[in-house]
Protein backbone atom coordinates (compact mmCIF):
# COMPACT_ATOMS: atom_id res chain seq x y z
CA UNK A 1 0.00 0.00 0.00
CA UNK A 2 2.66 2.70 0.69
CA UNK A 3 4.64 2.20 -2.63
CA UNK A 4 1.05 2.92 -4.47
CA UNK A 5 0.65 6.10 -2.54
CA UNK A 6 4.05 7.10 -3.78
CA UNK A 7 3.23 6.08 -7.04
CA UNK A 8 -0.10 8.33 -6.82
CA UNK A 9 1.74 11.19 -4.57
CA UNK A 10 4.31 11.50 -8.01
CA UNK A 11 1.68 11.05 -10.38
CA UNK A 12 -0.11 14.20 -8.49
CA UNK A 13 2.78 16.32 -8.24
CA UNK A 14 4.05 16.13 -11.83
CA UNK A 15 0.66 16.85 -13.07
CA UNK A 16 -0.35 19.39 -11.07
CA UNK A 17 3.24 20.69 -11.64
CA UNK A 18 2.98 24.48 -12.92
CA UNK A 19 4.76 24.70 -16.09
CA UNK A 20 4.73 28.50 -16.87
CA UNK A 21 5.67 29.19 -13.06
CA UNK A 22 8.86 27.02 -13.36
CA UNK A 23 9.79 28.80 -16.51
CA UNK A 24 9.44 31.59 -15.37
CA UNK A 25 11.95 31.25 -12.86
CA UNK A 26 14.33 29.51 -15.31
CA UNK A 27 17.28 31.26 -16.24
CA UNK A 28 17.55 28.98 -19.35
CA UNK A 29 14.24 28.18 -20.29
CA UNK A 30 14.42 25.90 -23.18
CA UNK A 31 17.48 23.87 -21.30
CA UNK A 32 14.81 23.55 -18.80
CA UNK A 33 12.04 22.24 -20.89
CA UNK A 34 14.18 19.82 -22.44
CA UNK A 35 15.55 18.43 -18.87
CA UNK A 36 11.74 18.20 -17.75
CA UNK A 37 10.50 16.26 -20.87
CA UNK A 38 13.57 14.01 -20.08
CA UNK A 39 12.28 13.68 -16.42
CA UNK A 40 8.41 13.16 -17.28
CA UNK A 41 9.18 10.66 -20.05
CA UNK A 42 11.58 8.68 -17.10
CA UNK A 43 8.69 8.87 -14.48
CA UNK A 44 6.05 8.18 -16.78
CA UNK A 45 7.81 5.09 -17.90
CA UNK A 46 8.59 4.13 -13.90
CA UNK A 47 4.88 4.99 -13.01
CA UNK A 48 3.95 2.49 -16.34
CA UNK A 49 5.87 -0.38 -14.77
CA UNK A 50 4.46 0.01 -11.23
CA UNK A 51 1.36 0.47 -12.17
CA UNK A 52 1.48 -2.30 -14.14
CA UNK A 53 2.86 -4.24 -11.40
CA UNK A 54 -0.24 -3.22 -9.09
CA UNK A 55 -2.67 -4.22 -11.83
CA UNK A 56 -0.97 -7.69 -11.81
CA UNK A 57 -1.15 -8.19 -8.15
CA UNK A 58 -4.63 -7.27 -8.73
CA UNK A 59 -5.53 -9.75 -10.80
CA UNK A 60 -3.79 -12.81 -8.70
CA UNK A 61 -5.51 -11.42 -5.77
CA UNK A 62 -9.01 -11.56 -7.59
CA UNK A 63 -8.08 -15.24 -9.36
CA UNK A 64 -7.46 -15.99 -5.65
CA UNK A 65 -10.88 -14.76 -4.57
CA UNK A 66 -13.01 -16.59 -6.85
CA UNK A 67 -10.79 -19.59 -6.47
CA UNK A 68 -12.24 -18.80 -2.53
CA UNK A 69 -15.59 -18.69 -3.80
CA UNK A 70 -15.48 -21.38 -5.73
CA UNK A 71 -14.43 -23.30 -2.89
CA UNK A 72 -16.74 -21.90 -0.84
CA UNK A 73 -19.39 -23.01 -2.77
CA UNK A 74 -17.34 -26.64 -3.24
CA UNK A 75 -16.75 -27.30 0.42
CA UNK A 76 -20.50 -26.49 1.16
CA UNK A 77 -21.75 -29.03 -1.33
CA UNK A 78 -19.43 -31.57 0.38
CA UNK A 79 -21.12 -30.96 3.38
CA UNK A 80 -24.59 -31.11 2.26
CA UNK A 81 -23.76 -34.63 1.02
CA UNK A 82 -21.94 -35.70 3.56
CA UNK A 83 -25.29 -34.84 6.19
CA UNK A 84 -27.93 -36.23 3.86
CA UNK A 85 -25.33 -39.58 3.77
CA UNK A 86 -25.17 -39.40 7.76
CA UNK A 87 -28.71 -39.29 7.52
CA UNK A 88 -29.26 -42.30 5.28
CA UNK A 89 -27.00 -44.38 7.29
CA UNK A 90 -28.88 -43.36 10.89
CA UNK A 91 -32.32 -44.42 9.67
CA UNK A 92 -31.29 -47.88 8.38
CA UNK A 93 -29.89 -47.78 11.53
CA UNK A 94 -26.15 -47.67 10.85
CA UNK A 95 -25.39 -45.01 13.74
CA UNK A 96 -21.52 -45.53 13.63
CA UNK A 97 -21.17 -45.29 9.73
CA UNK A 98 -23.72 -42.00 10.08
CA UNK A 99 -21.40 -40.21 12.49
CA UNK A 100 -18.48 -40.69 10.31
CA UNK A 101 -20.04 -39.45 7.78
CA UNK A 102 -21.65 -35.98 10.00
CA UNK A 103 -17.68 -36.04 10.72
CA UNK A 104 -16.93 -35.82 7.08
CA UNK A 105 -19.85 -33.04 7.21
CA UNK A 106 -18.34 -30.75 9.93
CA UNK A 107 -14.91 -31.23 8.16
CA UNK A 108 -16.11 -30.26 4.86
CA UNK A 109 -18.41 -27.12 6.82
CA UNK A 110 -14.88 -25.73 8.73
CA UNK A 111 -13.25 -25.85 5.37
CA UNK A 112 -16.05 -24.32 3.90
CA UNK A 113 -15.98 -21.32 7.04
CA UNK A 114 -12.06 -20.95 6.22
CA UNK A 115 -12.65 -20.22 2.35
CA UNK A 116 -15.38 -17.83 3.55
CA UNK A 117 -13.27 -16.01 5.81
CA UNK A 118 -10.39 -15.95 3.31
CA UNK A 119 -13.12 -14.28 0.99
CA UNK A 120 -14.67 -11.78 3.09
CA UNK A 121 -11.17 -10.45 3.49
CA UNK A 122 -10.13 -9.98 0.40
CA UNK A 123 -13.10 -8.34 -0.79
CA UNK A 124 -12.53 -5.00 0.44
CA UNK A 125 -8.57 -5.05 -0.50
CA UNK A 126 -9.38 -6.03 -3.84
CA UNK A 127 -11.74 -3.17 -4.13
CA UNK A 128 -9.58 -0.86 -2.90
CA UNK A 129 -6.84 -2.02 -4.98
CA UNK A 130 -9.30 -1.86 -7.95
CA UNK A 131 -10.23 1.82 -7.19
CA UNK A 132 -6.07 2.46 -6.47
CA UNK A 133 -5.74 1.10 -10.23
CA UNK A 134 -8.16 3.36 -11.88
CA UNK A 135 -6.35 6.47 -9.65
CA UNK A 136 -3.38 5.25 -11.21
CA UNK A 137 -4.19 4.88 -14.77
CA UNK A 138 -6.26 8.61 -14.81
CA UNK A 139 -2.83 10.09 -13.34
CA UNK A 140 -0.78 8.52 -16.12
CA UNK A 141 -3.45 9.56 -18.69
CA UNK A 142 -2.98 13.01 -17.23
CA UNK A 143 1.25 12.94 -17.17
CA UNK A 144 1.20 12.08 -20.61
CA UNK A 145 -0.87 15.17 -21.29
CA UNK A 146 1.17 17.26 -19.47
CA UNK A 147 4.10 15.62 -21.21
CA UNK A 148 2.57 16.96 -24.30
CA UNK A 149 1.80 20.22 -23.39
CA UNK A 150 5.59 20.61 -22.45
CA UNK A 151 6.68 19.24 -25.70
CA UNK A 152 4.36 21.79 -27.25
CA UNK A 153 5.48 24.41 -25.06
CA UNK A 154 9.27 23.29 -26.11
CA UNK A 155 8.56 23.55 -29.61
CA UNK A 156 6.88 26.68 -29.82
CA UNK A 157 9.62 28.25 -26.92
CA UNK A 158 12.47 26.68 -30.02
CA UNK A 159 10.90 28.77 -32.96
CA UNK A 160 10.36 31.61 -31.01
CA UNK A 161 13.70 31.61 -29.75
CA UNK A 162 14.53 30.98 -33.36
CA UNK A 163 12.35 34.20 -35.02
CA UNK A 164 14.08 36.30 -31.98
CA UNK A 165 17.43 35.56 -32.98
CA UNK A 166 16.71 36.28 -36.99
CA UNK A 167 15.03 39.75 -36.02
CA UNK A 168 18.19 40.72 -33.78
CA UNK A 169 20.35 40.02 -36.40
CA UNK A 170 18.08 42.00 -38.92
CA UNK A 171 17.94 44.86 -36.19
CA UNK A 172 21.80 44.79 -35.88
CA UNK A 173 22.11 44.77 -39.56
CA UNK A 174 19.97 48.12 -39.67
CA UNK A 175 21.69 49.67 -37.09
CA UNK A 176 24.80 48.44 -38.62
CA UNK A 177 23.52 50.62 -42.17
CA UNK A 178 22.81 53.52 -39.98
CA UNK A 179 26.17 54.02 -38.19
CA UNK A 180 27.57 53.44 -41.81
CA UNK A 181 25.48 55.29 -44.52
CA UNK A 182 26.83 54.05 -47.70
CA UNK A 183 25.14 56.75 -49.73
CA UNK A 184 27.26 58.72 -47.06
CA UNK A 185 30.69 57.41 -48.79
CA UNK A 186 29.02 57.94 -52.56
CA UNK A 187 28.76 61.31 -51.95
CA UNK A 188 32.55 61.81 -50.69
CA UNK A 189 33.86 59.60 -53.56
CA UNK A 190 31.34 61.43 -55.93
CA UNK A 191 32.75 65.29 -54.17
CA UNK A 192 36.51 63.40 -54.41
CA UNK A 193 35.63 63.04 -58.50
CA UNK A 194 34.21 66.56 -59.23
CA UNK A 195 37.32 68.22 -57.70
CA UNK A 196 39.17 65.90 -60.05
CA UNK A 197 37.20 67.15 -62.57
CA UNK A 198 37.43 70.31 -61.99
CA UNK A 199 41.10 70.40 -61.43
CA UNK A 200 41.56 69.05 -64.85
CA UNK A 201 39.45 72.18 -66.73
CA UNK A 202 41.87 74.30 -64.14
CA UNK A 203 45.00 72.80 -65.24
CA UNK A 204 43.03 73.28 -69.10
CA UNK A 205 42.26 76.78 -68.49
CA UNK A 206 45.78 77.77 -67.69
CA UNK A 207 47.28 75.87 -70.15
CA UNK A 208 45.36 78.22 -73.05
CA UNK A 209 46.40 81.38 -71.01
CA UNK A 210 49.97 80.64 -70.32
CA UNK A 211 50.31 79.37 -74.37
CA UNK A 212 53.09 81.25 -76.48
CA UNK A 213 50.86 83.41 -78.84
CA UNK A 214 53.57 83.46 -81.59
CA UNK A 215 53.24 79.30 -82.09
CA UNK A 216 49.90 80.86 -82.62
CA UNK A 217 50.81 83.02 -85.21
CA UNK A 218 53.28 80.56 -86.80
CA UNK A 219 50.50 78.02 -86.91
CA UNK A 220 48.13 80.41 -88.85
CA UNK A 221 50.69 81.21 -91.28
CA UNK A 222 51.50 77.50 -91.88
CA UNK A 223 47.85 77.07 -92.47
CA UNK A 224 47.76 80.10 -94.99
CA UNK A 225 50.47 78.39 -97.05
CA UNK A 226 48.95 75.30 -97.01
CA UNK A 227 45.81 76.96 -98.71
CA UNK A 228 47.93 78.61 -101.40
CA UNK A 229 49.44 75.21 -102.43
CA UNK A 230 46.14 73.54 -102.49
CA UNK A 231 45.19 76.18 -104.69
CA UNK A 232 48.37 76.31 -106.70
CA UNK A 233 47.74 72.69 -107.44
CA UNK A 234 44.52 72.82 -108.16
CA UNK A 235 45.05 75.48 -110.99
CA UNK A 236 47.84 73.15 -112.75
CA UNK A 237 45.20 70.96 -112.69
CA UNK A 238 42.26 72.77 -114.81
CA UNK A 239 45.71 74.11 -117.13
CA UNK A 240 45.39 78.01 -115.49
CA UNK A 241 48.49 79.87 -116.78
CA UNK A 242 50.85 79.21 -113.63
CA UNK A 243 52.56 82.15 -111.48
CA UNK A 244 55.98 82.77 -112.31
CA UNK A 245 58.15 82.97 -109.07
CA UNK A 246 61.74 84.57 -109.42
Amino acid sequence: MAQKQTILGRIGQLTRANINALLDKAEDPEKMLDQLVRDYTNSIAEAEDAVAQTIGNLRLAEADHAEDVAAVKEWGQKALAASQKADSLRASGQAAEADKFDQLAKIALSKQIGFETEAKQAAPMIASQNETVEKLKTGLIGMKAKLGELQTKRDQLVARAKTAEAQAKVQDAVKSIDVLDPTSELGRFEDKVRRSEAQVAGQAELNAATADPWDELEASSTDAEVEARLAELKGIGTGAPQAVTE
